[in-house]
């Protein structure tokens, strides 16, 4: 076991590492977690789209990486022995595109904004973390819209003002969610459902919404405290990816400000993603910085820190 499995005895229900794609029959609670925020949550990374115009020829996405000795090895859970993707039967995926049909099903690449399995989004690696650490099934609820705020789209009640379209519908998918998991996952049917952590991938429409930027972390705190207080999860772990692709010191000062709460320092964890941010010239779509360029190596990169994030939050809740 790596250290960070070690922690995980004590986290998500975890009695040791499970095979990898193996649900515990014998489960009786179901790990969700939401997953929410907007158009790097929907998720741009480029699984195979090779078009020399188009895509650079390839350049960035995850099909080359594979072939790439540098990622070979890390990937190497992503893809059989026939080279067809693999999925998990212990880890579960719903998400409403703002376009298109309700995507649900076990955990796989295709879980993004576009339709088809030709991209994937921070979901792919954080699901693949809590399914190795978890012994318990684990059910990710993905509700993210492109181009909002969180001053504006996402704002929530507590934080004053008109609260949020998005906020709502956040809270509205969620609640849908839930309400049709034994018809969305016979499998699942007749576990308890317990809510164990939410995710944060947002930030890039503050930087150009009036006043975002000076309330961004007390927003943040609101939204925080606002779905505890919905959910009855006082304690509730909770991750913030950086908005790593913003070249903006204030966004992310006011990104990284959130875990030094005092009121909830240790149940916040803010997530640094710059480094994770690869050239244009070596990605798949050159001109949509704001999407990382599509490079799928970014989306991995973030899934997996914020993962691991969480992962050590429920460690430590657990001491």
């Amino acid at each position: 076991m790596t250290t960070l499995s070690t922690l995980l005895l004590l986290a998500l229900g975890v009695a040791g590492i499970e095979s990898h794609y193996e649900q515990n029959e014998t489960a009786s609670t179901v790990r969700v977690f939401l997953l929410a925020g907007q158009s790097n949550m929907e998720g741009h990374a480029v699984v195979d789209l090779v078009h020399e115009q188009h895509y650079n020829g390839g350049k960035g996405t995850l099909i080359r990486l594979m072939d790439d000795p540098v990622w070979k090895t890390r990937l190497s859970h992503l893809r059989d022995k026939e080279g067809n993707w693999t999925s998990r039967n212990d880890v579960w995926v719903r998400y409403q595109p703002s376009k298109g049909s309700l995507k649900k099903g076990p955990l796989s690449i295709g879980y993004a904004v576009h339709e088809g399995k030709h991209h994937f989004g921070p979901e792919l690696q954080i699901g693949h973390q809590l399914g190795h650490a978890s012994k318990d099934p684990v059910l990710l609820i993905k509700t993210c819209w492109g181009g909002k705020s969180l001053h504006v789209d996402f704002r929530p009640p507590s934080a004053g003002g008109t609260t949020g379209p998005f906020y709502k519908k956040m809270i509205e998918e969620y609640r849908e969610a839930i309400d049709s998991v034994e018809k969305d996952f016979p499998s699942l049917k007749g576990k308890k459902l317990e809510l164990t952590g939410f995710f944060w991938f947002q930030g890039w429409n503050d930087m150009n919404t009036d006043g975002a930027l000076e309330n961004y972390t007390q927003n943040f705190i609101h939204l925080v405290e606002d779905l505890r207080e919905e959910f009855d999860a006082p304690r509730l772990p909770v991750v913030i990816g950086q908005t790593g692709n913003a070249d903006n010191s204030q966004l992310h000062a006011a990104q990284a400000a959130t875990e030094k709460n005092r009121q909830h320092k240790g149940s916040i964890k803010y997530v640094p993603t710059r480094q994770f941010l690869f050239k244009a010239e070596d990605s798949p779509n050159t001109g949509h910085g704001h999407h990382w360029f599509g490079h799928a190596g970014s989306y991995f990169e973030a899934g997996n820190s914020m993962g691991e994030a969480m992962i050590r939050l429920l460690s430590q809740r657990k001491k």
